[in-house]
């Protein structure tokens, strides 16, 4: 299996430095390319088609998220993390609104960085524990309404797309679920897309909040 290619972007040399000495001690990541703005970032990642752009979210010039946003336009085949030293909720809901596939804190445990990757990597999706926890806390509010208004958009998916749905609600790669349900893994992209469309939402981090609020994951 050949290496997840990784472009990296931060607009501190130490930063970006220290972040590529972590990946680079799996050898099943190679970091392809380094930017140090939000411009650089979209340029190389056109140029290099990474599996993966990790991207902090404040830079000079184009910012991380608007940066981001523009990856997922022109080079959907890239999975976007977003990486930060800030964990306020507004950032966290605009990048996964984006479409980004995780959020990493550059204060958390470095070993989040090649586990964040990987999933993305693999199509799946990843939360830094303390966002991961805020994302919870902000559901719980209002969960009763949250559910009604799930299950009403589970309510157009088929039989199959509903297993797809509680299988990515448990956090399973596309890979995961094609050996779970015996299918091929270019089904389950297809039906993950059919999925995405048919609830209206970005990326599978809302998908599997969905799969949760509606009862399909979680043991609820």
């Amino acid at each position: 299996m050949r290496a997840i290619r990784v472009v990296l972007a931060d607009d501190e040399p130490v930063i970006r430095a220290g972040v590529r000495a972590i990946l680079a001690a799996d050898p099943d990541i190679d970091v392809v390319a380094e930017a140090a703005d939000g411009r650089e970032l979209v340029d190389a990642v056109l140029a290099h088609r990474p599996d993966v752009a990790l991207v902090d979210i404040r830079m000079p010039g184009l910012d991380g998220l608007a940066a981001a946003a523009e990856v997922r336009r022109t080079a959907p085949g890239a999975a976007v993390l977003i990486m930060t030293s800030f964990g306020e909720d507004a950032y966290v809901a605009r990048a996964l609104g984006d479409g980004a596939a995780g959020f990493l804190l550059k204060t958390g445990d470095p070993r989040e960085f090649p586990l964040g990757v990987r999933a993305a990597a693999e199509g799946g999706a990843y939360l830094s524990p303390p966002v991961a926890a805020r994302v919870i806390r902000g559901l719980a509010g209002d969960r009763l309404s949250r559910s009604a208004a799930a299950r009403d958009q589970v309510a157009a998916l088929t039989g199959r797309e509903r297993e797809v749905l509680a299988l990515v609600g448990e956090g399973l790669s596309n890979a995961g679920i094609a050996a779970r349900l015996h299918l091929a893994e270019g089904s389950v992209k297809t039906y993950v897309s059919t999925i995405l469309g048919k609830l209206g939402v970005p990326n599978r981090v809302r998908a599997a909040v969905i799969a949760h609020e509606a009862g399909l994951a979680g043991g609820r």
